[in-house]
């Protein structure tokens, strides 16, 4: 019996993940990249003409990216992946801090320990956020409450009733002070998803904002990990390797150019490879391609089949830009030992001092004096800036560059520390997703933001073209954001579909829910009932329920968990 061939457009995380699990189940598995290199926006690209005398180029990033510890799924992934004695999972390290870097005073480290009531989220709040933020008792205490219901919530009121509301909303932002509305509504917002607080879902936000607490509170990995070296070196090369050896043919500049259909299905592809647009046959296609780019591809023909399709190319709106921008420097600048986000910054910067995570020897790339790399990620294109005062999105390379570091300046170089100077500087480089344009600069791989009401838009991994499935980040999975966890989910559940259909008797790809301690299971289920009477999540809850959560806390510090 032959094997059923399919063909996957797009060879980011989304595409090599789901080649990597279908090669597993015996496919036969095609992958089309439209650009040079692999990885998607995941990828590390080096700098042009910046090796010199037989040294490598120096590395640059599409974005600097981190492997929260609720990632199950690429992690998952990335142990299969062999790299020297061991996986690519060996290449991970830990961060230990989360920085907030201010204009002009002293940065703060963001609270590690775990809270286990509302009292206790007031308590870290006053700790954590206790020099002069502008923040006020009210303003830490209301958002505390705000965390602790986003916490309780029953599953049924975040995707009916928070998914419907901004994040701005939620947090009442308006009738708090500028402190809480830069640190807790924008902040959270801009450097984290890229998205913007008065349209950003509260359900996506929220859950994972909490999430991201509850990767504090267990003891173990951290919270925050990294890859100790360029991505692509130590993570997508070794995987495409691994791939091709089992396998799976992957072509780069290799773009689609149109999908074929009749009546019932899909019946090729036209690819452009070598000058010449080529004709290619499957069993079944998955689209990997980021959402803008799919949509342009979407016919009357297959609308005719799938007329929900055209959600799609509604969503693909609802992108924005987070790029990335890295500053090689000539002694080693250690800011933090993990990521630091910029709060007063009008073009939303976060950043991580690379070297210190990473196992190379720096002086075999670019001249060999390069010492340290700050890896930057912009997420606001569309504000002005403050030496330029201009918005990133139509400055040009220089001036945005220019910009960054005067940013990062002003937030480093505070109380008489000077952490950055420029005799430090020997070269930056800008992402080279953004083409600058006269006037307009243009982004070849925005990122999808998922703003309020979304969710409804959002396909399936599979359609009604009954061998089309799709495994991108707009997907809806389980992660719900645009990461390279909800990429591999995504490929997980198209390849899950795929054996449907097909009848293989290969076993089904895991899929992981979103972790909640099991301690909140009693305000959950509390919550569950109120709503579906129609009322609102309460914080006061009956005596018997506090009782239950004290013997729980009880017995979870005599076990020490």
């Amino acid at each position: 019996m032959s094997k059923k061939k399919v063909i996957i457009l797009g060879g980011g995380v989304a595409g090599l993940s789901a080649a990597h699990e279908l090669i597993k189940r015996n496919f036969d598995v095609e992958v089309f990249e439209s650009k040079d290199i692999a990885g998607g926006k995941a990828r590390s690209v080096p700098v042009p003409g910046t090796g010199k005398d037989g040294r490598k180029d120096l590395p640059g990033e599409h974005g600097f990216r981190f492997f929260p510890r609720f990632y199950k799924h690429i992690i998952a992934t990335i142990k299969e992946i062999p790299y020297e004695k061991g996986s690519v999972y060996d290449n991970l390290v830990e961060t230990t801090q989360i920085k907030m870097a201010r204009f002009g005073k002293e940065s703060i480290v963001m609270p590690s320990r775990f809270p286990r009531s509302l009292k206790d989220f007031e308590e870290i709040l006053d700790d954590a956020f206790d020099s002069n933020l502008g923040l006020t008792h009210e303003d830490k205490k209301y958002f505390a409450e705000r965390v602790w219901q986003l916490i309780t919530s029953c599953k049924d009121r975040r995707l009916n009733e928070y998914e419907s509301l901004g994040w701005w909303e939620f947090l009442d932002a308006s009738n708090h002070s500028e402190a809480y509305q830069t640190f807790f509504a924008k902040g959270l917002t801009r450097t984290l998803v890229a998205a913007r607080a008065d349209t950003a879902s509260t359900k996506t936000g929220g859950d994972i904002f909490v999430q991201l607490i509850f990767d504090i509170a267990i003891p173990g990995v951290s919270s925050d990990r990294i890859l100790n070296g360029p991505t692509n070196e130590v993570w997508i090369n070794p995987w495409l390797k691994f791939l091709r050896d089992k396998g799976v043919k992957y072509h780069f500049n290799a773009p689609l150019k149109q999908i074929n259909a009749d009546k019932h299905q899909i019946t090729s592809v036209e690819i452009l490879q070598d000058g010449e647009v080529k004709t290619h046959y499957a069993d079944y296609y998955i689209s990997c391609l980021p959402i803008d780019i799919f949509s342009k591809f979407i016919t009357p023909a297959l609308i005719n089949i799938d007329p929900t399709l055209t959600n799609i190319q509604t969503l693909a709106s609802s992108v924005a830009w987070m790029n990335g921008a890295q500053y090689y420097l000539n002694t080693e600048v250690n800011i933090n030992h993990g990521h630091t986000i910029y709060v007063d910054t009008p073009w939303a910067l976060t950043s991580i001092s690379q070297k210190q995570f990473w196992n190379i020897d720096l002086n075999n790339y670019g001249a060999g004096n390069v010492k340290g790399i700050l890896s930057i990620d912009i997420s606001d294109w569309t504000t002005p800036g403050i030496l330029i005062q201009k918005p990133a999105n139509v400055c040009t390379r220089e001036e945005i560059l220019k910009e960054i570091w005067y940013q990062l300046k002003l937030s480093l170089n505070v109380e008489g520390e000077v952490v950055l100077k420029d005799e430090y500087l020997i070269h930056s480089f800008l992402d080279p997703d953004i083409v600058i344009g006269d006037g307009q600069n243009y982004n070849e791989e925005p990122l999808l933001v998922n703003t309020v009401n979304s969710w409804y838009l959002r396909p399936f991994a599979y359609t009604r073209v009954p061998n089309l499935f799709l495994a991108s980040d707009y997907v809806k999975t389980n992660t719900d954001l645009a990461t390279m966890e909800g990429a591999n989910e995504a490929a997980r559940r198209a390849v899950n579909c795929i054996i449907d259909v097909s009848n293989s008797p290969a076993t089904k790809c895991e899929i992981w829910e979103l972790y909640e301690p099991a301690i909140f299971d009693i305000f959950r289920w509390k919550d569950k009932q109120r709503y579906k009477k129609g009322l609102p999540w309460a914080p006061n809850l009956p005596w018997w329920v506090n009782l239950l959560k004290d013997i729980r806390v009880f017995f979870a510090k005599s076990l020490n968990i």
